[in-house]
């Protein structure tokens, strides 16, 4: 799409990111506030890639995660008035791409149960449910 650019965000993007998930996005993650993605950002600079409109508008994003064993991707959001064009399936590549550059050999993403409408993006990209997995958790703060 020539009328966006796919970039990692930057520092300066942070409240714009925020408020981008807070109408794009499906859920709330602990680490959706300015220290979670700042954090992020300052760690791993190229891992939150944003799809960004000529003018600056952030269209959409994916956090493509490796942790040196595994692939791991979060929070492809896409905003709700450019879905079905292709935004997605363009983040995911380019997460797929920076994972092939790190030598990773298989990719996770993490996908709310109730959002169903992301189960089929996933799956038109290839991606399939895993039954015999089960996510625990322990929050640390």
């Amino acid at each position: 799409m020539s009328d966006l650019d796919l970039r990692p965000a930057r520092l300066d993007e942070i409240d714009a990111v925020l408020a981008f998930w807070a109408a794009a996005a499906e859920g709330v993650s602990v680490s959706d506030d300015p220290a979670g993605v700042r954090g992020l950002i300052q760690r791993d600079p190229e891992a939150l890639i944003l799809a960004v409109e000529l003018g600056g508008r952030i269209v959409g994003s994916v956090i493509a995660g490796f942790d040196g064993w595994r692939c791991h991707l979060y929070r492809l959001a896409v905003a709700p008035d450019r879905r079905r064009q292709g935004i997605g399936r363009l983040l995911i590549e380019a997460a797929e791409r920076r994972f092939a550059a790190f030598g990773g050999r298989r990719a996770d993403a993490m996908v709310l149960e109730r959002n169903t409408t992301a189960h089929g993006a996933w799956a038109a990209a290839g991606y399939q449910r895993e039954e015999h997995w089960r996510r625990w958790i322990k929050p640390l703060s």
